[in-house]
């Protein structure tokens, strides 16, 4: 996709996340919304997959594992339009029996959906074990993966840190989604973290850092991203965005994290963001 489908695309995007969360009064739409240019950009310009004929072991295809899976409103949204299941079983997302679980399960065989994700500060070592397993099998095929800003706060994510480094695991490419902003508030008043990138750089990943909303910037460094792979260090892309990003009463504030907007917000939500590629 060229720019201006990846902005019309992630427009409806995000009008399917309010519409989705909106429905059952239920779920995540903050850090979904400030997700969709990046995960717009990924699926639909970077990604080597097949979505006709998803297996779950992927070989020979580009992975992507969602880390943070209290985001999965933006990812649903992506695979469906990406051509993974029908854009109609948003319908579903959050009800009993639905395959679009609040957070991704692998329970009841979505496809495009890979593990379990949500309980955060796991889904960069199921990320290392992809890799690896890509290198044992002769796969010379990339594993992605996107993390919360406020998840490097669990010390998973830096024993896996180390490991990737230590290891050279090298056809790796981890993104945070570097809004400053979770659950409680901003990271700084939960658990300071000091320079992100200093960290990672000491940590001995190759440290890349990229502008969200910027189209642009995206693809210049995704693309820059793969072409670090193969050097024998992880890449890491600290990705700065806006939670609530497009619509001015949700932005840049950590309230939206995980609460549904009411009726009235819902329509003044949705008169923000054009319907491009039709509503499901």
């Amino acid at each position: 996709m060229e720019i201006k489908e990846l902005e019309r695309l992630s427009t409806q995007v995000r009008r399917d996340i309010i519409r989705m969360v909106s429905a059952v009064k239920s779920g995540h739409p903050g850090g979904s919304m400030g997700c969709a240019d990046f995960l717009s950009t990924l699926y639909f310009r970077v990604l080597d997959i097949d979505p006709s004929n998803f297996t779950m072991d992927g070989k020979n295809e580009d992975l992507f594992f969602l880390s943070n899976g209290h985001i999965s409103p933006v990812l649903y949204s992506i695979l469906s339009r990406r051509g993974y299941f029908p854009t109609e079983e948003l319908n579903t997302f959050r009800k009993i029996d639905s395959r679009l679980q609040g957070h991704p399960s692998v329970s009841k065989n979505l496809p495009g959906v890979r593990v379990a994700s949500g309980s955060l500060g796991q889904g960069m070592s199921v990320a290392i074990g992809a890799a690896i397993t890509k290198k044992l099998n002769g796969d010379d095929k990339i594993v992605y993966s996107l993390h919360g800003d406020g998840e490097l706060q669990e010390g998973q994510i830096w024993e896996a840190a180390m490991f990737a480094a230590g290891k050279g695991i090298d056809n790796l490419i981890c993104t945070i989604d570097y809004n400053h902003k979770q659950i409680d508030g901003d990271i700084d008043d939960v658990l300071p973290m000091g320079s992100l990138k200093e960290k990672w750089q000491a940590f001995g990943w190759e440290v890349l850092e990229m502008d969200g909303h910027d189209f642009n910037d995206i693809i210049a460094k995704l693309d820059l991203a793969k072409s670090k792979c193969g050097n024998g260090k992880p890449v890491i892309i600290i990705m700065k965005t806006v939670m609530g990003e497009g619509v001015d009463f949700m932005s840049g504030t950590h309230e939206w994290h995980g609460k549904s907007p009411s009726d009235e917000q819902t329509e003044i939500a949705l008169s923000q963001l054009e319907e491009t590629l039709g509503d499901y």
